[in-house]
């Protein structure tokens, strides 16, 4: 496992910032035993989070050429119906993902295609979770296309602590399934749209893994 390069400034600032207040602590407040260590307890486990939050776990993708895999890990919000207003303007059928804190936050090519679409819009921080952060919260819209029929649109948006989208793909990529995509820095969502003759694999409430987990076949 490594770490995503996307996390290294906020690790090594978050670290000097433990750090520094771990030192000025046990120059000038250097409390009770018990209140000693319940502080370093708490120094080493908010360093370790942070660290942790940016791992990038080893997985060999599983491929399958007539599936769409999970962009992401983490738990389904919903499926059904939904009018996607942005890139196809119709009826597809949407799957919502939902990234704790505790989920590794790197994403990935639910398809192989032409990337088709990669459209970075800026917005507000509401709640991940709740439906209309899909539309006001910063996030990043991608097409992949196989063919004129086999088409995944999946937006990556942030969340409520979230501050910022990295994402890798340019119109006219030529991408494969399971590469990875790009990160969303802490709590976060993603939304997958399909065609409407997609059979679906996933129910609300199913944890799923990113490159690994079959949301549908077309």
């Amino acid at each position: 496992m490594k770490l995503h390069a996307a996390g290294t400034l906020i690790i090594i600032v978050s670290l000097s910032v433990i750090l520094l207040t771990t030192v000025c602590y046990v120059l000038f407040l250097n409390n009770l035993w018990w209140v000693n260590a319940i502080f370093f307890f708490l120094m080493i486990l908010i360093g370790s989070l942070i660290i942790r939050f940016f791992r990038v776990p080893y997985r060999i993708p599983n491929i399958v050429e007539d599936g769409v895999l999970s962009p992401a890990d983490g738990t389904i919000l919903s499926v059904g119906p939904a009018f996607e207003y942005e890139h196809f303007k119709d009826e597809r059928i949407k799957i919502s993902i939902f990234m704790s804190i505790n989920n590794v936050h790197v994403n990935s090519y639910p398809i192989s295609g032409v990337v088709e679409c990669s459209a970075y819009h800026p917005g507000k921080y509401v709640l991940a979770k709740l439906p209309k952060s899909s539309v006001d919260n910063e996030h990043n819209t991608i097409v992949v296309a196989q063919d004129e029929e086999r088409k995944v649109l999946f937006r990556q948006i942030a969340g409520f602590v979230a501050r910022r989208i990295v994402s890798y793909p340019e119109m006219g990529d030529q991408v494969v399934q399971g590469d990875e995509v790009g990160m969303i820095k802490f709590g976060s969502r993603v939304d997958v749209f399909l065609p409407l003759t997609a059979q679906v694999f996933v129910n609300v409430g199913d944890k799923v893994v990113s490159k690994k987990t079959v949301l549908a076949y077309f």
